[in-house]
């Protein structure tokens, strides 16, 4: 490897584990903050671009472009011939957007195979911030009566006003079943919310006010997987592309290609991955310049849908 890529990675890797590394501290019962265990990459689309599966296979060929000059092994084999899945997303929040204006966000998601409901109604709570440790030492863990799943995410986007670089956000979700809810606490108000997840305690709400859909929008989430890229060393994410639409008269509302690495430890990310990763980020942002939204992110679509102008973090 030539020194001054040898260098490059280096200093890659050293800025990549500050936005990774958290200072080692507990939660109030003792619990040791969560770490980062995932990074997701994200580039938020247009959503007028997306009016048939053929969009989506035609997006496929700039991110199979985008692997070919990166030298990054790109494998459809497993999801050709795949069919979209479709879930439904609704947001929950105060009317004056009280969750999202402090970096909180609740969704309600939904399924479905076939046209059917397939499973348990899932509840994502998330903490949302530029500031790791910020992300870190928010406690999102929610109390009900079963198992939940928390998730830590390093998320990388690009750059709010050009193409061809990236920022990052911190998501710090839990997720569990819609029926762990006690059913005093689905009343619809900010105080049985807060006992099923005591995070929203620390918001100046009244208990007795109201959560409910955002912009009374439910949205319809179709997701396609397009293949496996393969950046070396284990870091193998499959990509898809997602399409949001509001349910009712299918406007489409915003876009996103997205894929997922989860690792246990920091070292798992080699720095000859890492480098690669970033390569092809950047380089399908200039192949597909026109498709991409900057400056949002799927969520912030809805929260703006009626012209409302949240105080987002994102």
């Amino acid at each position: 490897m030539p020194k001054d890529t040898d260098k490059t990675l280096k200093r890659e890797r050293k800025g990549y584990d500050q936005t990774i590394s958290i200072k080692p501290g507990t939660y109030p019962d003792g619990h040791p903050l969560d770490e980062v265990h995932y990074v997701e990459s994200k580039i938020i689309l247009r959503g007028d671009r997306f009016s048939s599966i053929d969009n989506f296979h035609e997006f496929g060929k700039l991110v199979q472009r985008a692997a070919k000059q990166t030298d990054i092994p790109y494998d459809t084999t497993e999801f050709e011939g795949s069919k979209p899945r479709i879930r439904e997303v609704i947001f929950l929040d105060t009317e004056d957007f009280k969750l999202y204006n402090n970096s909180f966000i609740l969704r309600r998601r939904i399924s479905y195979e076939d046209g059917f409901l397939v499973g348990d109604p899932e509840i994502v709570f998330k903490f949302r911030h530029p500031d790791l440790q910020t992300a870190a030492e928010m406690d999102v863990r929610p109390n009900v009566s079963k198992a939940y799943k928390t998730k830590f995410k390093a998320e990388c986007l690009p750059l709010k006003d050009k193409i061809g670089g990236y920022r990052m956000l911190y998501s710090h979700n839990v997720e569990f079943p819609l029926s762990a809810i006690a059913e005093e606490h689905r009343d619809g108000k900010m105080a049985g919310f807060a006992k099923t997840l005591p995070a929203l305690g620390s918001l100046d709400a009244r208990g007795c006010e109201a959560i409910d859909f955002v912009n009374h929008m439910p949205v319809e989430e179709v997701l396609l997987d397009l293949g496996t890229l393969d950046f070396g060393k284990g870091i193998e994410p499959v990509a898809n592309i997602s399409v949001w639409r509001s349910r009712g008269d299918q406007k489409q509302l915003v876009g996103e290609f997205a894929y997922q690495a989860k690792f246990q430890r920091r070292n798992e990310l080699h720095d000859k991955a890492v480098h690669r990763c970033k390569e092809f980020f950047c380089e399908l942002q200039y192949l597909a310049s026109d498709w991409l939204q900057l400056g949002t992110t799927k969520t912030a679509a809805v929260y703006r849908l009626k012209g409302g102008k949240p105080n987002s973090h994102e």
